[in-house]
């Protein structure tokens, strides 16, 4: 979950791990740890249909999830960080 400091959100004030509740390291509003940030906009066909879903989770949060599905997630090297 992340909170702003002003409604334009441009300066990240916070951010909270969704399953653990974990606050996440941040520096000058720049996250100092792994964090996966999760977005689903579902569409027709849904229970959720119109509704925009975001969270976050921790690094070891993301691990745990991910670590208990039947087909692992993709891999890829990337040369290049942001």
């Amino acid at each position: 979950m992340r909170q702003y400091l002003n409604r334009d959100k441009r300066t990240l004030e916070k951010i909270v791990c969704n399953q653990c509740g974990r606050e996440l390291k941040l520096e000058n509003g720049i996250v100092q740890e792994g964090v996966f940030q999760g977005e689903a906009q579902w569409n027709y066909f849904s229970g959720k249909d119109g509704e925009k879903h975001s969270f976050d989770l921790c690094e070891a949060c993301y691990e745990r999830l991910t670590g208990g599905f039947c087909i692992p997630v993709m891999v890829e090297e990337e040369t290049e960080l942001l």
